[in-house]
């Protein structure tokens, strides 16, 4: 959903580090560490993005180097634990989403209203928890037969990308084999969990200039945007 329907990366990533650079500036100032921001390109991209909340910031934590308590998902928003600091991040998209709405990627929508008039049946996957919500206030929950977010895959106990898990949930639901479905992310760790699910097509969605690495995960074509398919 994130990055290949719907613009909501870009809320994404500027809530991650919003949230990330909160609680290194503080650490810094108690440690006396320099203070070191997130980047939104390079550690939003190799440690977070696709992944499910709770594994994104335990992921970028580690790669500095900081190890804190997974705590409970009650914890206050901001406390120093992995629940808190992701509660945090959670409360800021949705405040985002809230104030500036959601914006759709045309081209996609116009793919999937071509290969749903062609009978092909379509499933949103998301690491997110506040699927619905984006879905509703983008206007296009009618566009999938299939939905498997954050909170299905909780229920279901499904490993996060780069786990193949969510997408095979998602082709099952939809009463199709992967050998004949095609998965479509702009996450490394989306197209990885796409090849690893021995997809029939793994299409890479270039939105920020990473062509190479999608290809490097797993993408079998890369597109700047998902009209192109429709040549």
């Amino acid at each position: 959903m994130d990055g290949v329907v719907t613009q909501t990366a870009l809320v994404h990533a500027a809530a991650w580090k919003e949230m990330f650079d909160n609680y290194l500036r503080q650490r810094a100032q108690q440690t006396g560490e320099k203070f070191v921001p997130f980047d939104s390109s390079h550690d939003y991209d190799n440690y977070v993005d696709g992944k499910p909340r709770l594994d994104g910031t335990q992921s970028f934590l580690q790669s500095r180097g900081i190890n804190l308590p997974e705590g409970s998902p009650d914890d206050k928003s901001g406390s120093p634990t992995i629940y808190g600091l992701s509660n945090e991040k959670n409360n800021l998209v949705l405040e985002k989403i809230h104030t500036g709405g959601v914006k759709v990627y045309d081209g996609t929508i116009r793919y999937i209203q071509a290969v749903r008039a062609a009978g092909l049946r379509t499933a949103i996957v998301s690491s997110s928890a506040n699927t619905v919500d984006v879905l509703n206030a983008a206007g296009i929950a009618d566009l999938f037969d299939a939905r498997v977010d954050g909170i299905v895959a909780n229920e279901r106990h499904l490993k996060g990308k780069p786990a193949p898990d969510t997408f095979l949930a998602a082709a099952q639901d939809l009463g199709v084999s992967p050998a004949h479905a095609a998965v479509f992310e702009d996450a490394q760790s989306g197209v990885a969990a796409g090849h690893a699910g021995h997809f029939a097509l793994v299409v890479g969605v270039d939105r920020v200039g990473q062509a190479d690495e999608l290809r490097k995960h797993g993408a079998d074509i890369v597109v700047q945007d998902v009209a192109e398919l429709l040549g």
